[in-house]
């Protein structure tokens, strides 16, 4: 048995001390060692099963071959996105007679491998979704009494990456649920990425997850309840990351991530400069790049925000930390994380509904610990000058400046 290359000897001792304890393996698949990119239909599309009504948007083989040609076509694949995953509602509502998950057979009538061949056929990796319960979030067959089936079912379907929610069971059983649906994953021989509702059902609940022991078992976890269209939910999550971030950021590193959910840039709710400050606040906080738009109709705006290569690269970075939250005063915030070349990147974020403000960052606040620094705009995609001690911009409400800091000494 073995528990994750990247955790320090101390960790991996206790790791395989709890993991002989529990009779399960950790995770061991070697993947995800910077935070996954991709596209998932839940937010954008929901569980519109309708295709007689609505041929083009429901949750068909057809719209993820349509969305598996944009991002091969389109440039996300280039960019670094690779996962198209299917969320819930794929299922028939019957299993095989032999106890096996089966597609709808109307909305996929070539079956789950033709379109996980389809997929890898343009170069990306093809996602899947299923529950830990008796039923999933929709009402569709759940995994609980199939565990080792499904997975070896998954693995047969060439999935490379599964969600796994957790509807329809108790949450108080996911400290030895969820890592035994683990072992199962590592059984199949197939290294799939692993990405857990664990912590958020236990947070729904009123439980303290052990992120700790999460982080053994998953490569992602989501810890909040689902993002809508709007930016209040997106800075209701912010606002929980920025309160749990003592917690959450000791979890965080290469192979294991806190999800904060969807990029709901492109969809209806945000504006533009509320877009940027999602996929900034989202690569500084080393989340998983998860879109949920439409990326036949996405607006050229949106799209160029989730093509932002500077910023991808925050999000990417080998070093793998979770950045942090350093100020919050009067609807105005600085957010830093430090990157494997010495650099450090910096985001002013502004709440305000106002007006522009001028925000500053000082550089011993950032963790620069020159008093001298060259500063690099993300989004405009300029070198700004060299700073002394600190650094300041005009910020719009309800936007961002994102920039990358480099010491000079």
């Amino acid at each position: 048995m073995e528990c994750p290359r990247f955790l320090s000897f101390l960790t991996l001792f206790s790791a395989i001390i709890v993991c002989i304890l529990s009779g399960v393996n950790c995770l061991d698949n070697g993947l995800a060692l910077t935070p996954p990119m991709g596209w998932m239909q839940w937010e954008r599309f929901r569980c519109n099963i309708d295709c007689d009504k609505d041929p083009d948007n429901c949750i068909s083989e057809k719209l993820f071959m349509a969305m598996a040609d944009h991002m091969a076509n389109d440039g996300y694949k280039d960019a670094g996105y690779q996962y198209v995953s299917i969320d819930d509602c794929w299922a028939s509502h019957n299993r095989t007679s032999d106890g096996q998950l089966q597609p709808d057979p109307k909305r996929f009538p070539n079956g789950i491998p033709a379109l996980a061949n389809y997929i890898h056929s343009k170069g990306l990796k093809f996602g899947i979704y299923a529950d830990y319960g008796t039923l999933t979030c929709g009402g569709y067959p759940g995994s609980i009494k199939h565990i080792q089936q499904d997975m070896n079912t998954f693995a047969n379907w060439t999935v490379d990456y599964l969600k796994l929610d957790g509807c329809y069971a108790d949450p108080t059983t996911f400290d030895t649920g969820y890592p035994k649906v683990t072992k199962a994953l590592n059984d199949t021989g197939r290294p799939i990425v692993f990405s857990c509702s664990w912590p958020a059902y236990l947070v729904g609940k009123g439980l303290e997850p052990d992120y700790q022991l999460i982080a053994k078992y998953c490569n992602l976890w989501r810890n909040y309840g689902d993002i809508q269209d709007s930016w209040d939910s997106v800075t209701s999550i912010i606002d929980y990351y920025a309160k749990k971030q003592d917690v959450l950021i000791p979890a965080a590193g290469p192979g294991h991530w806190n999800d904060p959910d969807e990029l709901i840039i492109g969809d209806f709710g945000l504006s533009e400069d509320e877009s940027k400050a999602q996929f900034a606040i989202w690569a500084i906080m080393a989340s998983p790049l998860i879109i949920s738009a439409d990326l036949r109709t996405i607006a050229s705006w949106a799209k160029e925000i989730l093509l932002n290569r500077e910023v991808i690269a925050v999000n990417q970075d080998k070093l793998g930390i979770q950045g942090r939250q350093l100020t919050k005063s009067n609807n105005e915030e600085i957010w830093a994380k430090k990157l494997s070349d010495g650099t450090v990147a910096v985001v002013l974020f502004s709440r305000r509904t106002d007006q522009p403000v001028d925000m500053e960052a000082p550089f011993k606040l950032v963790g620069i610990q020159s008093s001298k620094a060259s500063v690099r705009d993300l989004y405009l995609h300029e070198d700004l000058g060299v700073f002394e001690n600190s650094f300041s911009a005009k910020v719009n409400p309800s936007g961002v400046v994102m920039v990358k800091m480099t010491p000079v000494s």
